[in-house]
């Protein structure tokens, strides 16, 4: 069964820890930080308000002065949906929005069209979380367990179903692979239920969240992209993405 979708709240978690790249959300992208560079991309889908999530003042202050909403949260989050959880209470505490879209901190250039991809699963009153994928066609990248694979089934609606999600390189036999991109929109209520969910087998031994809603029968359906947004999680990673706008 359909419903008519029009509007979702956009959360952006932002944390300022990361390993592999210090202050990452800070980091300069063609003078702006790169979670304003996201916090645009997320505004120019035009779905709804979007507000950044943030543990640390420095991301609230860098947000604010580019006339964007934040909201600090807590630094003890385990995840980011957790962050996400907390963030919408904040910013929506009367429950104005059915949806929550979780847009991650690290892909600047995200692409308009596949932050509305993720939202439009949600059309079908069956599922509550919606989700993205692109076809792999790099073989380096499909067999590197960094790069996750959705294994999915036309729903009959336009999209995909979730079957599985996992680093290994799945199915087997001949057949495209599908390479899972994680930004997800939420019925919030799934949002609430999946953050009260205790970490589940398959997402600790796989290591991916996902998993815990799909291991307690929560529906996940999938929009097809055209492409990957690249994620910036290495200072190179970092030059090609100024590289990017230089060109753009």
């Amino acid at each position: 069964m359909e419903t008519r979708l029009t509007a979702a709240l956009v959360i952006i978690p932002a944390r300022l820890a990361a390993t592999r790249l210090p202050r990452k959300p800070l980091a300069d992208i063609c003078g702006k930080p790169m979670i304003v560079r996201v916090l645009e991309q997320a505004q120019n889908a035009d779905i709804g308000p979007v507000a950044v999530a943030c543990d640390d003042k420095n991301i609230f202050d860098a947000v604010k002065d580019h006339d964007g909403q934040a909201v600090m949260t807590r630094v003890d989050h385990a995840s980011g949906s957790d962050r996400i959880h907390e963030a919408v209470g904040l910013v929506d505490p009367d429950g104005k929005f059915e949806v929550v879209l979780n847009v991650q901190g690290d892909v600047p250039l995200i692409a308009p069209e596949a932050i509305r991809a993720a939202f439009a699963p949600l059309t079908v009153s069956e599922v509550q979380i919606g989700t993205i994928m692109t076809e792999f066609t790099n073989p380096d990248f499909r067999d590197d367990p960094n790069f996750v694979k959705a294994v999915t089934t036309p729903n009959g609606e336009g999209h995909h179903r979730a079957l599985y999600f996992t680093r290994a390189l799945a199915p087997s036999g001949d057949g495209p692979h599908n390479h899972h991109i994680g930004i997800y929109a939420y019925r919030r209520s799934a949002l609430a239920r999946f953050v009260a969910l205790p970490p589940s087998p398959l997402e600790i031994r796989e290591k991916l969240e996902q998993l815990r809603a799909l291991e307690a029968g929560m529906r996940i359906d999938v929009s097809v992209i055209d492409s990957a947004p690249m994620d910036v999680n290495t200072p190179e990673d970092l030059e090609r993405a100024r590289a990017a706008y230089r060109t753009s």
